[in-house]
């Protein structure tokens, strides 16, 4: 299982989580989000970073040219798609990079339904925790049983609260299209500053494990 830590603001973290073999680093730039990368981890750092790990935005309801601009001067590998975006503007940005679309899960949700229209024009989906006006990082985690009704034919992300006293759980949940575990909030010291020794021994015991 592929390994992505998110809300990465700092040059350190980002070559720490480099060396530590993660596979997807994060980068947040929604503005109202107390881990958004602007004026805190200038863009040639991170386009300087090595193709040993896939550089990942995340948006929120943004503009496409100024998603279009931060591909561009980050160099991201990939655009994960966090907010209400549609059809239409995920195919966009699908022309330049992957994209990852986030869909939030809880009592109630209509994650299923919603999903579907996307599977032609994104390469991911992300499942994380639904939370009455939060777009995500709250660091709460929803009952992972409810993707056993996911069947679509599209590999995804789980997020939501995950951290250290999950791995065990990890190793037994089964599912057929999941690809990554999504990490955020759990490894911080403060927003946007992560422990990078715990996150190394996080990464460590998934891959020794080989979930």
């Amino acid at each position: 299982m592929k390994i992505k830590v998110c809300g990465i603001t700092r040059e350190a973290d980002l070559q720490a989580l480099v060396a530590a073999g993660a596979d997807y680093a994060g980068f947040i730039f929604y503005e109202k989000s107390p881990r958004f990368v602007g004026g805190k981890l200038a863009a040639d750092v991170v386009k300087s970073v090595g193709a040993g790990i896939q550089k990942v935005g995340v948006f929120v309801n943004a503009e496409s040219n100024t998603v279009q601009q931060a591909i561009k001067n980050y160099g991201l590998d990939a655009v994960q798609l966090h907010g209400d975006e549609g059809v239409t503007f995920c195919q966009n940005i699908r022309l330049q990079v992957p994209v990852i679309k986030a869909f939030r899960v809880g009592d109630g949700s209509t994650f299923l339904h919603d999903a579907a229209p996307f599977l032609p024009v994104v390469d991911y989906f992300l499942f994380d925790t639904a939370h009455k006006g939060a777009y995500g990082g709250t660091g709460e985690q929803f009952n992972w049983e409810v993707l056993q009704q996911f069947t679509l034919d599209k590999p995804f992300f789980l997020s939501g609260g995950i951290g250290e006293a999950d791995v065990k759980t990890l190793a037994k949940f089964r599912h057929p299209q999941l690809f990554a575990v999504d990490v955020n909030s759990k490894f911080e010291t403060a927003p946007g500053e992560k422990d990078m020794v715990r996150v190394a021994k996080f990464i460590q015991a998934i891959k020794t494990q080989n979930i």
